[in-house]
């Protein structure tokens, strides 16, 4: 017995003898290879303890979600272990990560707005403010307006490795300081005041590939998985600079001759490929968001079910990081999450700034204790002023100094914002030998550069950050993550999916487009041939009018699909996940197919049902022209969605623009008759161009070539056509297609043009009074006044955009009005 034991017990050592010597020649094997080629392969352990050497982008599903259970469910209740390993390895070669410091000084932020009825959106107020405006950028008149102070003279330091918590009063300005410290404000704020990355300027490098904001609203692509979703944003924004410290780890481990963690090298490889080499890293976000669960769910829509609302905003947190960002910026990421999921992010994000050396702001309205703990800094706003920042712990201590003490089962940071409030700061005076006074906000700041945090707060913002010490790849030059042909692929791809997940709209629109050419077929159908008299041209005419103004209006569609994914468009484009043409193009592209069968069907099924020339070259000359103009369609709604960015303004102006192109067609009104001063409608319209050239390919064949009298040399279709004032050359066919195509081409053009250029609408802005502006102004300046309780955020855009009045629907609303009741009246005047 103990002899066969003893075997055994050599059996098994000698087992492992030789698993660890194929590990070796594993390794070994790796390390032979290039360095391309070494960063793309590791050595993967499966389920029953085999090892292989596996390509990192061609990781299985099941072998990812292993390797995931490995090395995060172990640490799930601590993550702080996992990213230990992380950095363990980062420092076993002497190797850094980029650090960036974001330091404001006297940042001040302005916006002159109208006050009282002034502020109204009324047609009158429109008027006299596009008035203002105009004069304005000539110099010659400023406007009665009043000066509101969003942000006031805040100086402060953000620093890497340490979790700040931006805490405040709703309507305290965090959102706007968030912005500035992004270097995303509007261009109707005014700031002065510096903020500069390890000393750097906003105008030195490219702040959104560096900082990421993440915004309060949720707005994401409905028709897109939760997978998805966070796949197309880290293919966009790219891995930074995590490849080459990827490659640079790997060659210092070579010459050290240092054996990295199998799983941790596998699952770093996989960060720094990112992009489509890998989905590993969104497996991995999505498993500590809790999103794993609905990974292949729907995002939805009010039309369509999907994720819950703390699941879009934990989505929204996810589509960052998975980029490449540095520094990270939350605005209310809490809003529709419980405490406990707000509790495990936060901690998250923690273990991750820390080990990792990243920097990262969290604005919360209310944390829970153990939330707020969590925090290393806390800045503390209210009014637009920082009345506090520095370590977390001091911040009781600096309230204590002011003479306020927080009870010992009081929440902080509840107390932090209540001892600010006129109304609840009473509660708190712990000094009863001296009468208690409301201390204002203005002079708790002033207090605070007295107090020894503030001291040394300002004494390190006195001396410059030197830009020795600043990583060359901490601040990114570069205005996209990914090269420019990728980002086309991509967009390319992801419109292609979007067209399939919209399937159901193409095909109810080709079912429509059916029931109407059945409709026009049944009601222009000729069984007999008449090409006798030129009052027979009249209902071909007619024909042809209304079958392009089907194709016309079937393109109206672009309209609401557009309006509904502007919202997302505008935040890929401020965080510049690609350029505006990058989306435009395969839109493009992707719409000629459409085109292509919706005109295709509809000529195959009237053409020779109503009784058009039977030559078959012009049967296919209408279907070349109606494409055309099927494409300048789209464009053309495409424009107006752009343009208008809300549906009820784009609507509007869409049926404006479709009352100037029909009415000055040629067709409603003829050429001779339209009035001089309009005649410059009818050469824009390009309904005239189609018109003219689906009459010239008609009434120029064989089938009109008869003698229209006998006191005319003219045939029957070119005497129609000088009746009806269209132009008789067979020229003016292929004038009309390069029109329609110089339509669309320059449209497109203006599609991007306004995609890249025009901010979305906001909400109505609310109205001040002088004397409610006045007593801010001394509530900053530290007198004890009334309190106002209700004041105006403009900082409140989502991406710091520019807003606008809802006053542009009332305006093109009853523009369209006006015009539609001048077309009736001349109309009434000519017939």
């Amino acid at each position: 017995m103990w002899n066969s034991a003893e075997n055994v017990f050599s059996r098994s050592a000698s087992f492992r003898e030789e698993d660890d010597e194929e590990e070796a020649l594993r390794w070994a094997a790796l390390e032979r290879l290039p360095t391309y080629a070494r960063v793309r392969r590791g050595i993967f352990r499966n389920m029953v303890g085999d090892r292989k050497e596996v390509d990192v982008s061609e990781l299985e599903l099941t072998d990812q979600r292993l390797l995931l259970e490995r090395l995060v469910k172990s640490t799930e209740d601590d993550p702080e272990q996992f990213f230990d390993r992380m950095r363990k390895r980062i420092e076993a070669v002497e190797l850094k990560f980029p650090k960036i410091e974001v330091r404001f000084q006297n940042l001040t932020v302005e916006s002159f707005v109208h006050v009282g009825s002034r502020a109204l959106p009324t047609i009158p107020n429109f008027i006299f403010n596009m008035a203002e405006a105009f004069l304005r950028q000539l110099r010659m008149y400023q406007g009665r307006r009043s000066k509101l102070t969003i942000l006031d003279d805040c100086s402060g330091i953000v620093r890497p490795s340490r979790l700040t918590l931006l805490l405040g009063p709703p309507s305290s300005g965090k959102t706007t300081l968030l912005l500035a410290l992004a270097g995303r404000l509007g261009t109707h704020l005014q700031m002065s005041g510096e903020v500069t990355y390890n000393g750097h300027g906003l105008k030195e490098f490219v702040p959104p590939r560096t900082s990421a904001y993440v915004s309060q609203q949720d707005w994401h692509v409905a028709e897109m998985t939760v997978r998805e979703t966070l796949e197309f944003a880290g293919r966009c924004q790219g891995v930074g600079s995590k490849y080459d410290m990827l490659v640079e780890l790997a060659r210092r481990e070579k010459n050290a001759g240092i054996k990295p963690d199998e799983d941790l090298d596998i699952f770093m490889k996989s960060l720094a490929l990112g992009g489509n080499e890998t989905s590993l890293v969104v497996e991995y976000i999505m498993k500590i968001l809790g999103l794993d669960l609905c990974a292949d769910t729907l995002v939805g829509d009010e039309m369509l079910k999907g994720i819950s609302g703390g699941q879009k905003k934990r989505l929204t947190t996810g589509e960052l990081l998975v980029g490449p960002a540095r520094v990270l910026f939350m605005d209310e990421i809490s809003n529709g999450l419980d405490s406990s999921t707000t509790y495990q992010i936060i901690k998250y994000l923690r273990h991750s700034t820390c080990a990792l050396d990243g920097t990262t702001v969290i604005s919360l309205l209310q944390p829970a204790p153990e939330t707020y703990h969590l925090f290393d800094d806390v800045i503390l706003l209210c009014e637009g002023q920082i009345v506090y920042q520095g370590p977390r712990e001091e911040a009781l201590d600096f309230f204590a100094f002011m003479g306020f003490k927080c009870p010992e089962r009081k929440n902080v940071a509840d107390f932090l914002q209540e001892v600010l409030s006129k109304k609840d700061q009473q509660q708190y005076w712990s000094l009863p030998f001296q009468p208690y006074r409301y201390i204002t906000p203005g002079k708790f700041s002033e207090a605070f550069r007295s107090y020894q945090t503030g001291k040394n707060l300002y004494e390190e913002l006195s001396i410059p950050f030197d830009k020795r010490y600043s990583h060359p790849a901490a601040l990114s030059t570069s205005r996209y993550g990914v090269k420019k042909n990728e980002l086309l692929k991509t967009n390319f791809n992801w419109q292609m999916l979007l067209m399939k997940r919209n399937s159901f709209i193409y095909v109810f629109k080709f079912i429509q487009l059916f029931i109407v050419a059945l409709i026009t077929m049944s009601v222009f159908m000729r069984t007999v041939l008449h090409h006798n008299t030129i009052d027979d041209g009249g209902l071909y005419l007619g024909a042809l009018y209304f079958s392009m103004v089907i194709i016309l209006f079937n393109g109206f569609t672009e309209v609401s699909m557009l309006v509904a994914k502007l919202p997302v468009l505008y935040k890929h484009r401020a965080l510049h996940f690609y350029p505006t043409w990058a989306y435009t193009l395969p839109s493009w592209l992707l719409s000629i197919p459409t085109s292509l069968y919706e005109s295709g069907f509809w000529v195959a099924i009237s053409y020779y049902v109503i009784g058009y020339d039977p030559n078959f070259t012009r049967f296919l000359r209408q279907f070349l022209l109606y494409f055309c103009l099927h494409q300048m369609s789209i464009a053309l709604f495409r424009v107006i969605g752009s343009l208008g960015r809300n549906m009820i303004v784009a609507n509007t102006f869409g049926s404006f623009a479709m009352l100037v192109v029909m009415a000055l067609g040629g067709y409603i009104i003829s050429r001779d008759h339209i009035p001089s001063w309009w005649i410059w409608g009818y050469w824009v319209s390009p309904l005239m161009y189609a018109q003219n050239a689906a009459s010239v390919n008609e009434f120029l064949g064989n089938s009109w070539n008869k003698r229209a009298g006998n006191y005319t040399n003219f045939s029957l279709g070119e005497a129609l056509l000088r009746a009806r004032s269209y132009f008789p050359e067979s020229y003016w066919y292929w004038i009309g297609v390069g029109a329609l195509l110089g339509y669309t081409v320059l449209l497109n053009i203006l599609f991007t043009f306004f995609l890249a250029n025009l901010n979305p609408l906001g909400k109505q802005q609310a109205v001040f009074s002088k004397e409610e502006l006045q007593e801010r102004d001394n509530r900053r300046k530290g007198e004890n006044v009334t309190e106002l309780r209700h004041y105006l955020q403009y900082s409140s855009s989502v991406n710091g955009e520019q807003k606008a009045f809802p006053i542009f629907s009332l305006f093109f609303f009853y523009a369209a009005k006006c015009f539609n009741l001048f077309i009736q009246l001349l109309g009434r005047k000519i017939f």
